[in-house]
């Protein structure tokens, strides 16, 4: 098991105060390792039942696995978050799996090589945006309908990339700056039906996307340490601990907001 997937519900549990979300369904796209399955798990911890998703069905499932061993709710699907039919079928799983949709955190996504923009390959750059933003907005516009007798929240994932410039990052950072500004209007769109709408921007979490950006061993960690200002790269129980306060009744009154979490990176 790698180095950025909680060990139990337990410790998730502690360290997220006392939200309950008993009776409610989430749905975690990117939910098989990283930030996503570690909210996953956080959700569980919290009484929640969890539809977890990943392209990989078999990290999907292991997150499943583990929310199911730790006594909570939860099943696994299969979903490519760019292609329109795999996320109405996931969602459509969700419904029929727990009868209902009340949470949605929309993670799915990929990071973009070390690349100038007039070198980087047009057909990567499509497929970062078909994933990261596009992703995101065919997630919100399947979800949306499901919520909307009922209410709901769903946060989706920008980055630290989404609020400022990167060199060598110009597709990542396009679709991250995306997401926030679709984040805000479907926000206003749809918080008189209930539905409050933000995002979260993490920075530099260690996870297997950051061993891929900066490299293995200890000089790509010391690399992704050099960019965090707190000294060290985030936790991804920490980006989790930011989703969970998002979705809970603590921040009621939060609509629209890109919530950063990145350890002083951005300021």
């Amino acid at each position: 098991m790698s180095n950025d997937t909680p060990s139990s519900t337990s410790s998730q549990s502690s360290a997220l105060g006392g939200t309950d979300f008993t009776g409610q369904v989430a749905f975690v796209s990117g939910g098989g390792s990283g930030i996503g399955r570690a909210t996953a798990l956080a959700f569980a911890a919290r009484g929640a039942a969890v539809s977890v998703t990943d392209i990989d069905k078999a990290s999907a499932v292991e997150t499943a696995s583990l929310i199911q061993t730790a006594g909570g709710q939860a099943s696994a699907v299969a979903c490519d978050v760019a292609v329109e039919e795999d996320v109405q079928t996931a969602l459509q799983h969700t419904i029929a799996t727990f009868g209902r949709l009340d949470i949605a955190f929309n993670n799915a996504g990929i990071e973009q090589d070390q690349v100038a923009l007039a070198d980087l390959p047009t057909e990567d750059f499509r497929r970062l945006i078909d994933i990261d933003l596009t992703g995101v907005f065919l997630a919100m516009k399947h979800q949306i309908p499901l919520m909307r007798e009922h209410g709901g929240v769903i946060v989706n994932t920008s980055s630290g990339a989404g609020v400022k410039g990167i060199p060598q990052q110009a597709a990542y950072a396009a679709a991250k700056w995306g997401v926030i500004g679709m984040t805000r209007s479907a926000a206003l769109e749809n918080i008189g039906d209930g539905i409050r709408i933000n995002a979260v921007c993490p920075g530099v979490i260690d996870t297997s996307m950051m061993a891929r950006t900066f490299g293995e061993g200890t000089e790509g960690h010391e690399a992704a340490t050099a960019q965090e200002p707190i000294g060290r790269p985030g936790r991804a129980e920490e980006i989790a601990a930011a989703v969970v306060w998002l979705c809970s009744p603590a921040s009621a009154f939060t609509v629209g907001h890109a919530l950063v979490v990145d350890g002083g990176q951005t300021i």
